[in-house]
């Protein structure tokens, strides 16, 4: 039997990397709320997967999670996901820990870091080798 998780968990960027991680964070009990992706069909097709929302909006990915995975691909996306004018994670961010498992330069890390603790929230930087498969299963190597 799995244990149900209490934090309510949401994803930016559902590739097949980030929406293998979510698949497998479903299974093994935590729920998974909230998707968003650049490419919103990507994202509604595995809300619909897992029963959680596709969202239009980043903020309202933050507004429906606990904690929040980021896979972005470059420095760009990640900037646009932290500190776009009209729509970012950080909004409504108080309390909230980003996990960012990013293919970004560290000075991006840092910035985003310090973007997150001036609106009261936490971060994590995961790095990952981008393996489809080992996100599919929660392995390693």
């Amino acid at each position: 039997m799995k244990k149900q998780m209490k934090e309510r968990i949401g994803f930016v960027g559902v590739g097949r990397t980030g929406a293998n991680m979510a698949r497998r964070l479903k299974e093994v009990g935590w729920p998974v709320v909230a998707m968003y992706d650049t490419r919103a069909d990507a994202a509604r097709s595995l809300a619909r997967e897992l029963h959680a929302e596709a969202c239009e909006k980043l903020a309202r990915v933050t507004e429906l999670s606990d904690i929040i995975v980021t896979v972005a691909t470059d420095d760009k996306a990640m900037k646009s996901i932290f500190a776009g004018r009209k729509d970012n994670l950080l909004m409504g961010a108080c309390g909230k820990v980003f996990i960012n498992c990013a293919t970004i330069s560290p000075a991006m890390h840092v910035r985003v870091e310090k973007l997150a603790k001036r609106a009261g929230a936490e971060t994590l930087e995961v790095c990952m080798a981008s393996s489809i498969t080992q996100a599919a299963k929660a392995r390693s190597t």
